[in-house]
């Protein structure tokens, strides 16, 4: 059994919605249950099942704020299982309480319960981490989102985001044999004002070779186009010395260059892959959705990460391609103005395009336009002179004051840029180059909008790969 757990909810006509009858995959993510409200609120743990990572099976709530320790909410955390083949939660209690000026603030500690996968009971004894667990300067006020694993020689071990006394982030490291008795171990590593304040939802593990460190910075200040300012995914990059636990830091990089990525988790498949999946959605854009909206959140789809050229990477999970329809195939189509391909339109689809720029005066720039009518449209631009691709969700259906453009770096291959969208009824992901970089960002553009179309300020040619996704 293989556990995650994410935050917030996931809408229901995403492509992460169908139900089947699966239970190879616990996927166990905090949530306001849809029973009690649309908005935010006491937090509850939401648990669906998969076997694929595409159809789902919910299953009761796991974790409800009901008791007192934990009446605020059972907020963000991880799961593990037992060496007795039980399931362990770990999550973030808040509780209210005046400090010595009198002042009230959050104060949060770790919980656990234990379970059979269907049922879970709290720990009598909880909270099993508070504020005397933590290093000298350590914040009891921003003390959250534990992650564990289970090294194979039986130890326990959890990642803690945590704020330093310099005012930023810093991820905690603690050991138990049990789960139940913790013991801090080190600093992981930490800001230092350099990478945001808070340090969120970090994620420790090892790929190809390499030890990776995934947290979520708030409060950054933007560094050129890899970091945009406010809310961020990081990801840190190095060695971790197996006895002394130290982590050195070799390389950092931003995880999604899009407008909706924060707080991502992963899990180790049975067939070795690790797995990512991601709140589509961060803290500045999480109430700026249309009124009357019958869900709060969304997912990304699982990708699957791996290493490249030193940079982590990553790509739609391949069970998604079994969701495949018709083949629609465009190869070497000119495009100078605007263009309209035959059978390329459609609102859950699985897009491939790759833009090879022709001509003596080269092109200014290229344009896909997709979730597209009258009043309605999604932009992908890339700037061949600039190595720049720019998301605009202007005109996608969000009535509100929010950041809708964000460009990033991309690295053209032979002069061509490849890339692959997958549009759903509210998101569009794209991947660029297989992989080497991800953009993610939430749209509410009415369904009926369903036009694709390609432009180009100069000469382009394109080759271009689509099918509809059938995953009905």
């Amino acid at each position: 059994m293989v556990i995650l757990d994410i935050a917030e909810l996931i809408p229901r006509d995403h492509l992460l919605r169908q139900i089947n009858q699966m239970v190879s995959f616990d996927f166990i993510y905090d949530l306001v249950a849809p029973y009690y409200s649309y908005e935010w609120g006491p937090m509850h743990w939401g648990h669906l099942t998969t076997e694929d990572f595409i159809h789902w099976e919910r299953l009761p709530a796991a974790l409800a704020p009901d008791q007192p320790f934990d009446a605020g909410g059972c907020f963000s955390g991880g799961a593990v299982e037992l060496a007795d083949g039980r399931q362990l939660l770990m999550y973030t209690r808040v509780q209210r309480e005046r400090d010595k000026e009198g002042i009230l603030r959050d104060i949060q500690t770790q919980c656990v319960a234990i379970g059979d996968g269907l049922n879970y009971e709290k720990y009598s004894c909880n909270p099993v981490l508070d504020k005397d667990d933590l290093p000298e300067g350590g914040s009891e006020a921003d003390f959250r989102d534990p992650k564990m694993w289970r090294e194979t020689d039986g130890t326990y071990y959890a990642v803690i985001g945590n704020r330093t006394p310099d005012g930023s982030g810093a991820i905690l490291l603690y050991q138990s044999a049990d789960c139940l008795k913790w013991n801090y171990v080190r600093t992981l590593d930490a800001s230092h004002n350099q990478y945001g304040k808070i340090w969120e939802c970090p994620d420790f593990f090892s790929l190809d070779g390499r030890q990776i460190l995934l947290t979520s910075p708030q409060d950054m200040y933007p560094m050129g186009l890899e970091f945009h300012a406010g809310n961020n995914v990081l990801c840190l990059l190095g060695e971790c010395d197996p006895q002394s636990m130290e982590f050195r830091r070799q390389a950092a990089q931003a995880v999604d260059y899009g407008l909706d990525f924060y707080a991502p988790q992963t899990l180790l498949s049975p067939d070795g892959r690790r797995i990512m999946i991601a709140w589509m959605q961060n803290w500045a854009t999480a109430g700026a959705k249309p009124a009357r909206c019958r869900w709060f959140g969304q997912m990304t789809l699982p990708r699957e990460l791996f290493l490249r050229d030193g940079r982590l990477c990553q790509r739609p999970v391949r069970e998604l391609e079994a969701c495949r329809g018709q083949r629609v195939l465009h190869q070497n189509i000119p495009v100078c103005g605007e263009v309209n391909l035959p059978g390329v339109q459609g609102r859950v689809l699985d897009l491939t395009v790759t833009i090879r720029p022709t001509g003596c005066e080269g092109c200014r720039w290229f344009r896909i336009h997709v979730a597209r009518d009258d009043t309605h449209d999604t932009i992908i631009r890339y700037k061949p002179n600039e190595s720049t691709l720019k998301i605009d969700r202007t005109r996608s259906g969000l009535p509100h004051d929010i950041v809708h453009t964000r460009s990033f770096l991309v690295r053209p291959q032979n002069g061509a840029l490849k890339l692959r969208i997958i549009l759903d009824r509210f998101s569009v992901e794209v991947f660029v180059n297989d992989g080497e970089q991800a953009a993610s960002s939430v749209i509410y553009t009415r369904q009926e909008a369903d036009a694709i179309t390609f432009e180009a300020d100069g000469q382009a040619l394109i080759d271009m790969e689509k099918y509809d996704l059938m995953v009905e």
